[in-house]
């Protein structure tokens, strides 16, 4: 059964990582997600990432300002980057990321859904109704600026969206 984990209010910044700083971030979130996974499993990883106040002290720990709206983007394509190469070792796959990656997260659903056994097109069907949750929200009054930006998931099917 889902919960509410928490929310978190943050200033909206404009501009770009630094490709050194991307690239720091992609080697030191890589070893971080690797250690969580050896030592306690996917479920508890995804159950980190899930959570937003953990996601965002992981966003600084691998150097993200602490209060940067862009962490959660800049974090998922670090980690896409580091450990979607030793995805078949890990069972862990994260998918889209921000603005065109986005648009391509049931696309690559279904790529991973027929390399691990799963049912890929059922997980785009919810990442885009997730998106259209989310952007429903936003309409409303909701502070959310991203719609379904990644999908970080195990290859038992279990997932977790960082919209």
């Amino acid at each position: 059964m889902a919960r509410r984990a928490g929310s978190a209010d943050l200033p909206l910044h404009g501009g770009r990582v630094p490709a050194w700083l991307g690239q720091r971030m992609t080697k030191l979130g890589t070893v971080i997600a690797q250690a969580i996974l050896h030592e306690y499993g996917r479920d508890e990883f995804l159950r980190r990432m899930a959570h937003p106040f953990w996601f965002q002290s992981f966003g600084s720990v691998m150097g993200m300002d602490w209060h940067s709206s862009g962490i959660t983007t800049s974090v998922i394509g670090a980690l896409k980057r580091g450990l979607n190469p030793i995805a078949g070792e890990l069972g862990i796959h994260v998918c889209g990321g921000r603005g065109k990656h986005s648009r391509a997260t049931p696309g690559e659903l279904l790529d991973i859904g027929d390399r691990v056994g799963l049912d890929g097109g059922a997980l785009g069907k919810t990442s885009k109704l997730v998106a259209k949750v989310d952007s429903a929200g936003v309409r409303m009054g909701s502070t959310s600026i991203y719609t379904v930006s990644s999908s970080p998931m195990t290859a038992s099917g279990s997932w977790c969206s960082r919209a």
